[in-house]
């Protein structure tokens, strides 16, 4: 192949949809020597479907230890090596994080292939601010260290992602209402398959749409960050932009923050705040 030897490459493959296959996985994965899966059964489906006919090596939680210096003494050989996740970009809540440090350790060169991913498709269709935000990813399982995770995020101003399983929606939505309280927040539902779902509305109004119903599917939860709390009693309508601004400052917001605040009271990107910021100089 044309691309340099010893290489681990981190292939992102469809979260539901195969059509967002690129063009580029395809070709990696058909011509590296090996690929390291979480699931081989699942990945072999994948592959059969691309008509891709590479060895398949089961890397996963339980395994990544041994099967992690196996794969390296791999790439140290000369093969070139394709990490894949069940769904999506590997390294992110997954396994492939651990091999990845493993390969800069042994100054083996990595190289993503970049591709489909939940948490920003997710975030993009949410409606929330998508200037900063924090992927939290699954929520710690124990009541205890679930609720020290979201008081930990609870003052964060950027949005906030979270990655859930059906049979835990309801609990982590009582959870993070409980604690960050009722703030706007979007659910996407089978993100790119047949019946994708976007949910949108304050967390009072996601929690009841899941109270009376069986949550199923797999889901991203996107969370409005912290308002502050001299913002949350200011009427926008009051005031122009560049008024509203110049309040948040007099009233002690520091500049970043007045404007991250103005934006989100007239909904429009922190860039046209600036902009129209900067024009008063």
């Amino acid at each position: 192949m044309n691309e340099l030897k010893s290489v681990l490459y981190l292939v992102a493959t469809p979260i539901g949809n195969l059509d967002d296959m690129t063009f580029r996985a395809v070709k990696i994965l058909s011509e590296v020597n090996v690929i390291a899966a979480e699931d081989t059964r699942h990945t072999r489906k994948l592959l059969t479907h691309f008509d891709i006919h590479t060895p398949l090596i089961r890397y996963d939680e339980n395994n990544k230890d041994i099967a992690g210096t196996q794969i390296i003494e791999r790439l140290k050989s000369g093969d070139n090596v394709a990490c894949v996740s069940d769904a999506g970009l590997p390294a992110i809540s997954d396994p492939g994080t651990d091999l990845v440090k493993l390969a800069i350790e042994a100054n083996i060169k990595v190289v993503p292939i970049p591709g489909a991913n939940a948490a920003l498709s997710a975030l993009i269709c949410s409606g929330l601010d998508t200037t900063e935000f924090t992927f939290v990813g699954f929520l710690p399982k124990t009541q205890k260290k679930c609720r020290e995770v979201l008081e930990h995020l609870k003052s964060h101003e950027e949005t906030l992602i979270f990655y859930e399983a059906p049979h835990h929606l309801k609990a982590t939505l009582q959870n993070i209402l409980e604690v960050l309280g009722n703030r706007q927040a979007a659910i996407a539902r089978e993100l790119t398959k047949i019946h994708e779902e976007f949910i949108r509305g304050d967390l009072n109004e996601l929690k009841a749409k899941f109270d009376n119903i069986e949550p199923r599917g797999e889901f991203v939860i996107v969370v409005a960050g912290s308002v502050n709390e001299i913002s949350n009693v200011i009427d926008s309508s009051e005031y122009s932009l560049v008024e509203l601004y110049k309040k948040f400052v007099n009233d002690g917001l520091d500049k970043k923050s007045a404007m991250r605040e103005v934006a989100k009271k007239f909904n429009i990107s922190r860039r046209e705040v600036y902009k129209s910021v900067m024009e008063l100089d």
